[in-house]
C-alpha cells in the first residue's frame, strides 16, 4: 500500500491564461490540463505515492492563500486525509515568499505533510540545507514576478483610461462594447430605452421602488438577466448575481446616479492598496479618470442633473402611494430655514392638509400653518406668470437678429476682459516694486509681507475671473450652448392645465414661506433669464 496519500494541486491565474494562450488557440504547459498530466506522469514513477484528490484554483492569484480549493486542501490535511502535496512548480503553490515559506517550513512539517514541486526539484522528504536556500530564492523571484506583472498591468490600464478607452469587463446596462473597438461603448437601443423610461418616471415623481415594481410587472428583465439572456458578459458574485434576479430599488437608484448615461466615462473609482491585496477601496474623485463625450449619451445632461436634484430632496413617498408630495423637499420655512412638513388633520369625514415647520414655536420659530390648497393655488399663479414671462422674452429675442445680439454680447465680454487685464497689470507692477520699496526703507518688513499677500490674492482673483470671462466670450462668439436653450424647459409647460410635481421640480428651486400671505419663490434659470434681459437691453441701447 502506498505510503503517501497525495493531492494534486493545480493553479492557473487569469494572467497565466492570457500569457499562455497561443495564436492557434493552444495552451502552453501552465494550463490546468497539462499541469495535471505532468503530476500524473511523476506519480507513475513513484509507487509510494497515491493520488487521492485533485484541487484546482482556476483564475486565482498566487499572492493570496484564501483560494477556495487551497482551503479545501488544508481542511483535508487537518483531517488527516492526505499527507502529501504535489505541484508542477513552486509558483503554482504561491508567489508570496513569506507565506509560502511559512507553509513549507512550519505548517506542513507540523502535519507531517510531504511537499513536492516537480520542475523545481523540491521534495521535503529528501531536502537538504542548500535546498532551503533555493526555495527561499525561488519564492522571492516568484513574488518579484507578480509585482512586475501588477505594475505593468496597472500602467497599461492607466494609459487606456487616460485616452478615454473603456476597460471594464462588462458594458454598462444601456450600452454594448462597440463592434469597431472593444474599448468603446455603443448604445444598446432596447436597454437605452428602458434607462430613458427610468429617468422619465423619476422626473415625474415616481419612487425608485415603484419604478422597479413597474418594470417587473411589465416583464422587463433586470440588467443582469437581460445580459444573461443574450449571452453577454455580466458581473459575477454580486448581490444580484442569482437566478431570476428582479429589478429592485437599489438597481434603479444605481442607474439614476450613473453619469455614464450622459456620455461621461468615469473609471478608476476603486483600487487596491497593494498588488498583494485584493480588497477594493474607493478612490477620491480627484484621482478618478473622467472623459467627456466618450460615447453617445442616452440621457441629456439637464435631465441627469435634475434627477440628482430630485434625489437630494426629501422625497419620501406619501403613505400607500407611489409618488412624492407636490412640494416635497423644496418648501422652506422663512423663519428658521428648515424644510416644512406636510400633515393631515381629520375633522369628521373630511381630511385637511397643511404644511408646518417641525422646529416648532418652542424653539422660537414663528412659521405659520399654511393650507396645502392655498399654497398650491398661489404657487400655480406664480408659475404660470413666470412661464409667460419667459416665453414673452423668447418672442422678443426671436424678433431680433441673432448675429447682432451675439455681437453686442461679445463686445460686453471684451470690455470686461480689457478692464480686468488692466487691473491685473497694475497690481503686478505694484508687486514688482515691493522689494525695491522695502530695500529703500519706504515700507517695513511686515508691510512688505502684508502687501505681498494682498497682491498675490488679487492676482489670483483676477486671473480666475479672466479665465471665466474668456471661456464665456468663446462660448458667446461660437454661440456654443444655444442662445435660448434654457427656455425649452418653460416651453414644455406652456399648455399645462394644472400644477404638477414635474413642473414644480423642473422650474422651481425653492419656495420660502414668509407668512400666510407672502411666499418667496426662487425659480430655476434665474441667471439665464437675467442674462437674456441684459442681451435685450444691450441691443436696444445699441440701436
Amino acid at each position: 500500500m502506498p505510503e503517501y496519500r497525495a493531492t494534486k494541486y493545480v493553479r492557473l491565474s487569469y494572467a497565466d491564461d492570457k500569457k499562455d494562450k497561443q495564436s492557434d488557440g493552444r495552451q502552453d504547459s501552465d494550463s490546468v490540463i497539462n499541469q495535471s498530466k505532468l503530476i500524473d506522469d511523476f506519480v507513475k514513477k513513484h509507487p509510494d505515492i497515491e493520488i487521492v484528490s485533485e484541487k484546482i484554483d482556476d483564475g486565482w492569484s498566487g499572492l493570496l492563500f484564501d483560494r477556495p480549493s487551497f482551503k479545501e486542501m488544508m481542511e483535508d490535511i487537518e483531517a488527516g486525509k492526505i499527507n502529501c502535496v504535489i505541484v508542477k512548480d513552486l509558483s503554482r503553490f504561491g508567489r508570496e515568499y513569506i507565506e509560502t515559506g511559512r507553509y513549507l517550513r512550519r505548517i506542513f512539517p507540523a502535519y507531517g505533510v510531504r511537499f513536492i514541486a516537480i520542475l523545481d526539484n523540491i521534495d521535503t522528504l529528501t531536502e537538504t540545507s542548500g535546498e532551503e536556500l533555493i526555495v527561499g530564492m525561488k519564492s522571492i523571484m516568484n513574488e518579484a514576478y507578480s509585482r512586475d506583472i501588477s505594475l505593468k498591468t496597472r500602467s497599461a490600464l492607466a494609459i487606456k483610461r487616460g485616452h478615454g478607452e473603456y476597460i471594464g469587463a462588462c458594458a454598462v446596462y444601456g450600452y454594448v462594447k462597440s463592434e469597431e473597438s472593444k474599448n468603446r461603448l455603443a448604445v444598446d437601443d432596447y436597454a437605452a430605452h428602458i434607462v430613458q423610461d427610468i429617468f422619465k418616471m423619476k422626473i415625474e415623481g415616481v419612487s425608485a421602488a415603484r419604478i422597479a415594481d413597474t418594470l417587473n410587472q411589465s416583464g422587463v428583465l433586470s440588467p443582469i438577466e437581460y445580459k444573461k439572456s443574450l449571452g453577454r458578459p455580466h458581473p459575477r458574485g454580486g448581490f444580484a448575481d442569482k437566478p431570476g434576479a428582479k429589478w429592485s430599488a437599489t438597481t434603479v437608484i444605481r442607474i439614476l446616479k450613473d453619469e455614464v448615461y450622459t456620455g461621461m466615462l468615469i473609471q478608476g473609482r476603486q483600487t487596491t492598496h497593494s498588488y498583494k491585496l485584493k480588497e477594493l477601496v474607493d478612490r477620491p474623485a480627484s484621482e478618478q479618470s473622467r472623459t467627456e463625450n466618450a460615447h453617445e449619451a442616452v440621457i441629456r445632461k439637464h435631465d441627469f442633473d435634475l434627477v440628482q436634484k430630485i434625489m437630494r430632496l426629501d422625497t419620501r413617498t406619501a403613505p400607500h402611494k407611489d409618488t412624492v408630495y407636490l412640494f416635497s423637499g423644496i418648501l422652506i420655512c422663512g423663519c428658521c430655514g428648515n424644510r416644512m412638513t406636510r400633515k393631515t388633520v381629520s375633522r369628521g369625514d373630511k381630511k385637511h392638509h397643511y404644511y408646518f415647520c417641525p422646529t416648532g414655536k418652542k424653539n422660537g420659530c414663528t412659521a405659520p400653518l399654511i393650507k396645502e390648497g392655498d399654497l398650491t393655488d398661489s404657487v400655480w399663479i406664480c408659475l404660470k406668470a413666470q412661464i409667460g414671462n419667459a416665453l414673452s422674452l423668447e418672442r422678443m429675442l426671436d424678433s431680433i437678429d441673432a448675429e447682432k445680439i451675439n455681437g453686442e454680447v461679445v463686445k460686453g465680454y471684451e470690455a470686461k476682459i480689457a478692464s480686468a487685464e488692466a487691473q491685473l497689470e497694475q497690481i503686478q507692477q505694484y508687486k514688482m516694486s515691493l522689494r525695491e520699496n522695502f530695500v529703500d526703507g519706504i515700507i517695513t518688513k511686515d508691510e512688505h509681507r502684508l502687501y505681498k499677500k494682498k497682491y498675490d490674492a488679487d492676482i489670483k482673483r483676477l486671473s480666475d475671473a479672466l479665465d471665466g470671462l474668456r471661456e464665456e466670450l468663446a462660448g458667446a462668439a461660437e454661440n456654443r450652448e444655444g442662445r435660448m436653450m434654457w427656455m425649452e424647459h418653460f416651453r414644455r409647460f406652456q399648455s399645462l392645465p394644472g400644477i404638477s410635481r414635474k413642473a414644480v421640480i423642473q422650474l422651481i428651486k425653492s419656495i420660502r414661506v414668509i407668512d400666510k400671505e407672502r411666499l418667496e419663490i426662487q425659480f430655476n434659470y434665474k441667471a439665464e433669464y437675467e442674462k437674456a434681459m441684459e442681451f435685450l437691453t444691450a441691443y436696444k441701447e445699441a440701436v
